[in-house]
């Protein structure tokens, strides 16, 4: 995604290995950064709720989970963000589809 021109960190990089999820949620909230995991229970709206971030996407690899998987799943990604703004949102991104949950409408 950084060849694409995004700016992006890791969990590596940043040193945050280990932390609980909350923590990641958090900092991605601070950083204005798109969080973008294959840890499923990122897909919790009511513990991670998407409309307080840069997005939520979480990479479904199917089977068995390998690297071409998930380059696969990142490279739709990267596609879908050139036309369409994550904001705000949870994807699903899954072999061949994005699966999009829209931030709730407030009162």
């Amino acid at each position: 995604m950084a060849a694409s021109g995004h700016d992006v960190s890791t969990v590596a990089m940043q040193g945050l290995g280990g932390n609980a999820d909350v923590a990641l949620y958090e900092t991605c909230r601070a950083e204005d950064r798109v969080l973008i995991t294959l840890d499923r229970d990122f897909g919790e709206i009511p513990r991670f709720a998407p409309e307080h971030t840069a997005g939520i996407a979480i990479l479904d690899c199917r089977g068995r989970l390998s690297p071409a998987n998930i380059l696969a799943r990142i490279r739709e990604l990267a596609a879908l963000l050139d036309v369409e703004s994550i904001d705000g949102q949870l994807w699903i991104v899954e072999p061949g589809r994005v699966r999009i949950h829209e931030r709730r409408k407030g009162p």
